[in-house]
Parts: C-alpha cells; sequence; structure tokens
C-alpha cells in the first residue's frame, strides 16, 4: 500500500497533540459558526437534489469543491496518482448510477467520499490480485511503485513501512484523519462506524506508530 501524498513529516503526524484531540465543535463556536454550518448543510441537501435531477452541472460543481482533495485521499489509499485518478472517475459514475438510491442518513458529500473508499478498496484488491498472479508466472522480483517528494526519503519509508503494518481501519483512520483532516463524525460516515470507534481507532493506530517508529530507549537511559 503505497502513502504518497503525506504532506508533513511523520512526527507531526504521531504526535499526542492536545489541540487536535479536543478539536471545536461547530455547536461550540457560537452562532456565527453555527449558521454557516447550516448553510453548509442546505448546500449538501441542494446539491444532492440538483445531482438527483439528472442536472450535470451539480456534478461538475460537486468536482471543483471536491475532486482535488478526492485524488488525493486516493492517492493516499492507493499510492501513485494513475490508480488515483481512475478511482475517481469510477467514483462520479458510481454516484451517477446509483445517486436514487441517496436517502439523505448521511450528507450528499459523504456518501460520496464513502463510494470513493470502497472504490479504492476493490481497486486494491484488484491490484493484490493481479500482483499475485504475475508473481506465480514471474520470477523477477515486484517494482517498487514510484513515491512522491516530500519528508526526508529514509523517514518516509519508515512511516510506510509503519503504515503497512496497520489493520486497514487503523491505517484507513489514520490517513482520513490525520492526512485529509476530515473530523471524527465524517470518517464515521465514510467508515460505517461509529464516531467513538473511529476516536479510538485513531488512538490505536497512534500508539502502535510510536511504538515501530520512536527509537529503543538506551539502558543508561532507563537507568537514569
Amino acid at each position: 500500500m503505497g502513502t504518497m501524498g503525506l504532506a508533513l513529516p511523520w512526527e507531526a503526524r504521531i504526535s499526542t497533540r492536545r489541540e487536535r484531540e479536543t478539536r471545536v465543535e461547530p455547536s461550540d463556536l457560537g452562532e456565527g459558526r453555527s449558521s454557516a454550518v447550516m448553510d453548509g448543510l442546505s448546500e449538501d441537501a441542494a446539491l444532492a437534489a440538483a445531482c438527483r435531477s439528472g442536472d450535470l452541472r451539480a456534478y461538475e460543481r460537486l468536482y471543483t469543491m471536491h475532486g482535488a482533495r478526492m485524488k488525493n485521499l486516493a492517492r493516499n489509499v492507493l499510492g501513485n496518482p494513475i490508480d488515483a485518478e481512475d478511482a475517481v472517475q469510477e467514483t462520479f459514475l458510481k454516484v451517477q448510477r446509483s445517486i436514487a438510491s441517496f436517502r439523505g442518513q448521511s450528507s450528499f458529500v459523504t456518501w460520496t467520499y464513502r463510494i470513493l473508499i470502497n472504490t479504492c478498496y476493490d481497486a486494491r484488491r484488484s491490484r493484490l490480485r493481479k500482483k499475485e498472479v504475475a508473481n506465480e508466472d514471474s520470477e523477477e522480483p515486484p517494482r517498487h511503485e514510484p513515491r512522491a517528494p516530500g519528508a526526508h526519503p529514509s523517514l518516509r519509508m519508515a512511516l510506510e513501512r509503519a503504515l503497512d503494518k496497520l489493520t486497514q481501519h487503523q491505517r484507513d483512520v489514520f490517513l482520513l484523519y490525520e492526512v485529509e483532516g476530515f473530523r471524527h463524525a465524517e470518517i464515521a460516515g465514510m467508515l460505517e462506524m461509529t464516531e467513538t470507534a473511529s476516536k479510538n481507532t485513531l488512538f490505536q493506530a497512534k500508539k502502535n506508530l510510536r511504538l515501530m517508529l520512536e527509537p529503543p530507549r538506551s539502558s543508561a537511559a532507563e537507568a537514569r
């Protein structure tokens, strides 16, 4: 699994920062922010209704608003921009084909991201099966996927190896929260889990990453 697109050094991603763990919810920010949230919900509902009616301009607006972020998320899950582009295109086709099934149990945008994530899962499984078949037919060692420039290569590779050792849910929650900046309520809708489960999964992912990435303490340091 590739982790292209990680914009910040891994130290910032696994640090236990109080300000990130105690994010202020919209209801705590006063009437001005609450009004903005309501406007956002209204826009989301209007966008869903327009897409359901077959308005192509609504799909264009959805892509304009979220296309770049969707590509970045898909690139983090799949590991390269070509597969990410394909996944986003496939997601929009699926949204158009299944828009009639949208019931508004979550926001339209969250529903769209859930389709994207499932599309990435399908692509990842398909790619894995193809690699297994190719390895059976060839004795050549598998090629490593290209990595995007970012943090120091050794640190980036260490993070990628550590992320590969997490469970799928831990890895995905970590990427969605720490890399893509989604809130736990949004992640819960995308991964079809509770908000509490999302928080607990992130905590466990960070704990496991720290254990894998932090250098072992020397015996001298432990003696002090």
